[in-house]
């Protein structure tokens, strides 16, 4: 339809056969930027242009013709064009994703280029390598530029041979590409020397999987899910479980199977800097060691069911933290951060939430007729 509609001139020339079905492609595809104004115009150019050459060579041109015949300046166009730049990921089959980056055609062909220098350097230390042991196929150890974020490390280290790289050059460029987005740093840092966190190269990429306990522990090799993006394999699923220092635990209704809660074994951050504020020091009756120097406590263990939660959390020296753990005392909270201790001998000792002592007091109610120094306290005329 878009041909018979928008290019009757290229489709009429088809029909008398001055031109062939993959001409008429072509001029339908460079024709997207050009106005239906001036479409007319273009489409007998380009059957011009056409009719001299096969369709392969046509295309540079044709486009070429399409953005002069742009009433708009391209510099304009392009200006206009280069705010919609952005990544976005589009999920595949089997684990994998599409990461598309509109960008301006320089930038995408620069990092082509550079993405293509070092697989070139991958494959020439692999062909060095090769050349230095007899062995085909052979890479020199640390020539990986994708091995952080791939497990591809060299074995050398180790005392295990190393496996022969037989990656590709997309191979090599797709984990290039990854490796520098994950572990590198932006050439222009504006947070360099501010009062900002840090360097932009000290950010760390975070993904969201959720995998259940049977994928988790082996019992099946059912996928993971990463949050917002799609499937994600088993044995990755355990790898990236193998490196996280916390969890949080989600229960699931048997049901609707929908979340109704989730927990963490690790307090969070605002956790913490709450917990800091509330307890001051260890809470264990008449200890004074500072919060900050104190572990965090679950008054009921993790391990039988305590939720990471405040009502459960309190700040224990690892005295007492130990003591709590490994003796007869026993403690339980009583809402709102008040603890009750329980000794050997069944004495009872309540530990109230210790009160600051920096606050807000308000001033009290001056005496009726007493004057406060305001002018508008004063009688007329002030």
């Amino acid at each position: 339809m878009t041909i018979v509609d928008d290019y009757p001139a290229a489709f009429t020339a088809w029909e008398n056969r001055r031109i062939t079905r993959d001409h008429v492609e072509v001029i339908v595809k460079a024709g997207t930027v050009v106005p239906a104004e001036v479409r007319p115009a273009f489409e007998e150019a380009a059957i011009e242009i056409c009719k001299r050459d096969i369709a392969v060579r046509v295309k540079e041109p044709l486009r070429a013709l399409a953005e002069r015949m742009h009433p708009r300046d391209f510099t304009q166009r392009h200006r206009d064009a280069a705010a919609g730049r952005c990544v976005r990921v589009l999920p595949g089959a089997d684990g994998m994703s599409d990461l598309i980056a509109t960008l301006p055609t320089v930038i995408a062909a620069g990092m082509l280029d550079r993405l293509t220098q070092m697989g070139q350097s991958v494959k020439d230390a692999r062909a060095a390598g090769a050349a230095g042991t007899g062995e085909p196929g052979a890479a020199t150890a640390g020539a990986d530029p994708a091995g952080a974020a791939f497990g591809e490390a060299a074995a050398a280290s180790s005392g295990q041979p190393e496996e022969p790289d037989t990656r590709t050059m997309d191979q090599l460029r797709a984990d290039a590409l990854a490796d520098l987005v994950l572990a590198g740093a932006p050439a222009v840092d504006p947070t360099y020397g501010t009062d900002a966190p840090g360097p932009l190269g000290a950010i760390r990429a975070r993904v969201q999987v959720v995998v259940t306990a049977d994928t988790l522990t082996g019992t099946d090799h059912g996928p993971a899910g990463a949050v917002g993006t799609g499937l994600v394999d088993a044995d990755t699923a355990r790898e990236l479980a193998g490196q996280t220092a916390s969890w949080d635990r989600l229960f699931i209704d048997p049901i609707t199977r929908t979340p109704v809660e989730i927990d963490t074994y690790r307090p969070t951050a605002s956790m913490r800097r709450l917990l800091q504020a509330r307890d001051q020091h260890c809470r264990f009756p008449g200890c004074r060691r500072a919060a900050i120097r104190c572990e965090i406590d679950h008054t009921i263990d993790h391990a039988l069911g305590g939720h990471t939660h405040i009502y459960n959390l309190a700040h224990l020296c690892q005295r007492h933290h130990s003591m709590k753990q490994f003796t007869d005392w026993k403690v339980r909270q009583l809402g709102g951060g008040v603890l009750e201790w329980t000794s050997p001998g069944g004495r009872i000792y309540r530990e109230d939430v210790p009160i600051p002592a920096v606050c807000f007091t308000p001033e009290p109610d001056p005496p009726p007729g007493a004057r406060t120094g305001h002018p508008f306290d004063e009688p007329p005329p002030f």
